[in-house]
């Protein structure tokens, strides 16, 4: 069983001997210190040392011709409550009206390439389509929490233009990739260090109906579906799995309730784990021994249905490389 073939059959939930291994998304802060290093500036080389299963490889790029952006969301400032262009929008005809893009300007040609030039490792991929994120970057946080007790048609459908590119952009990529990649891969954030940013009520209401047309797509597509969203999500991992998650990453794992032992008593065997090693202060602040203990600890709890991660997919350059490769070799060690 060659890599790809081992990660499929862990995500699928079939036989495999060992656990997978991804180094996640080093962050651009990071790769000058593996390339020093590992003297070399070839990263595909890097991750070949660390023994990486998994090459993510994001679609697309957005050509308007005039040079617009994908989602011109307007925003008054960089914090997470600054206003976008609906903050104040009171009709869902106003946001009918906007100028939203358009999947003509899709271009896929270079990530086809890449995809054919991955070799023998798992490929997510996908349009990462963080909808959560991109309206509450429209109204701005604050304001799209509270419109959807005031205004929930204009948050329906802000959501919707937002999903529906999403989804026309994946049915024409999904259809030119075919058995390229292996799974779709997105994100949405849904969790703080403590709890879901929003109740399962609204979540119910305002994300799951838009989440399912994803993940159906993807399934109908072929592919597995793997859900990367931080914090503390345990409350509706059962809703995730319903509506057809087979991975779920990054399992922050200081988190509340995203321990390893919780996970793996509540959800073990209901889908696969991807992540799990502490990025907030194990990777930081551990020694290379410190980190291939744990690893062994998670391992022995959610394996072998795992791919040990960093529980956060960029890699900041405040871990040290010799950490990174304590967790790869004690992936592959008894």
């Amino acid at each position: 069983m060659n890599r790809r073939q081992h990660l499929r059959a862990i995500v699928s939930g079939e036989n495999a001997d060992r656990c997978g291994f991804w180094l996640g998304n080093p962050h651009a802060e990071t790769w000058p210190i593996l390339e020093q290093h590992f003297d070399t500036t070839d990263h595909e080389k890097i991750l070949q040392h660390f023994g990486d299963d998994l090459r993510w490889i994001r679609p697309g790029s957005y050509r308007h011709p005039e040079g617009r952006p994908m989602f011109d969301f307007q925003r008054k400032g960089r914090e997470l409550g600054a206003e976008g262009v609906f903050a104040d929008c009171d009709s869902v005809d106003e946001v009918d009206a906007f100028d939203w893009p358009d999947p003509d300007y899709l271009e896929f040609d270079d990530t086809l390439a890449a995809l054919r030039a991955a070799g023998d490792v798992y490929r997510p991929s996908g349009f990462w389509c963080p909808f959560f994120h991109y309206v509450a970057d429209f109204f701005g946080m604050e304001n799209y929490f509270v419109k959807m007790y005031t205004h929930p048609d204009v948050v329906h459908a802000v959501t919707r233009h937002v999903v529906d590119f999403h989804l026309e952009a994946n049915r024409r990529f999904f259809a030119v990739a075919g058995d390229l990649i292996d799974s779709y891969f997105f994100g949405n954030d849904f969790g703080t260090q403590r709890g879901l940013l929003i109740s399962r009520a609204m979540m119910v209401e305002f994300i799951f109906p838009y989440f399912r047309q994803l993940t159906n797509l993807a399934h109908g597509s072929g592919y597995h579906v793997i859900l990367h969203s931080c914090g503390s999500i345990h409350e509706v991992i059962p809703d995730l799995i319903d509506m057809g998650v087979d991975a779920l990453h990054p399992l922050q794992a200081r988190a509340a309730n995203m321990e390893a032992e919780r996970l793996a008593a509540d959800f073990a065997g209901a889908l696969a784990f991807v992540g799990g090693v502490d990025t907030q202060d194990l990777l930081v602040n551990g020694s290379p021994e410190d980190v291939a203990g744990d690893v062994r600890r998670i391992k022995r709890l959610l394996g072998p249905r795992l791919v040990v991660s960093p529980s956060h997919e960029a890699v900041l350059p405040n871990v040290s490389p010799q950490n990174l490769l304590a967790m790869a070799h004690a992936v592959r060690q008894d």
